[in-house]
């Protein structure tokens, strides 16, 4: 099994809607953070090996056929590469709405500096801190690197193999760009913000371990 889809947009750009979406068109499970986080350091340590120089893609995508969110989404470029025959999809938003919405949640000061001293702070480091530099709170940074990340999808994957998707967009250029039917029900919107709060605040209460029974 090889991964079809691979995700390049960044968190916070409806990669939750993507996930729920691409699970309905039978891409399903899809990978997202949530499932990443979920199986716990040993799987966190395939990933600082691939940063390390050392991918085992196949084993971090074991029985799935997409991927989006972080962590997969900033080494879209060496998936893509890898899964040849992938079709990928660079979910966008507009950048300043994406900064706030980012500080709210995935880069809120408390969160950043929680895992840096965790057990997944070796883990987030590589796939998330090491691709903003460490300047998690930089607006101007942040949104410059936003629309550097979206140049660069674009300039590289050709335009027959990529799709530059907003959630708003809904069904059809999605399942016209992936060769599916279009479903009856509505496309999905999930505004996950609340409960990725609610997640980040949990775990910086009870800990990864007690949260996810490692």
């Amino acid at each position: 099994m090889a991964l079809e889809v691979i995700g390049a947009g960044l968190g916070r750009t409806g990669t939750m809607s993507l996930k729920v979406a691409l699970d309905s068109l039978g891409y399903s499970p899809c990978y997202h953070m949530i499932e990443c986080v979920s199986q716990g350091p040993d799987h966190w340590r395939l990933w600082e090996q691939a940063h390390a120089g050392k991918p085992d893609w196949d084993a971090i995508f074991a029985g799935r056929t997409a991927t989006v969110d972080f962590p997969a989404c900033t080494s879209w470029k060496a998936l893509a590469d890898f899964y040849p025959e992938a079709k990928v999809v660079l979910g966008v938003r507009d950048p300043e709405r994406w900064y706030e919405s980012t500080q709210e949640t995935i880069f809120s000061p408390n969160w950043v500096e929680y895992l840096a001293s965790s057990i997944a702070g070796k883990f987030m480091g590589a796939t998330v801190n090491a691709y903003f530099e460490e300047r998690m709170h930089d607006r101007d940074y942040l949104v410059q690197r936003f629309h550097d990340h979206v140049a660069e999808v674009q300039a590289t994957i050709p335009a027959d193999r990529l799709l530059t998707f907003e959630a708003k967009d809904g069904w059809r250029p999605l399942c016209q760009f992936l060769d599916k039917p279009v479903p009856e029900e509505d496309f999905p919107h999930i505004n996950d913000s609340e409960e990725t709060r609610g997640i980040i605040a949990t775990i910086m209460e009870d800990g990864f371990e007690d949260v996810f029974n490692f």
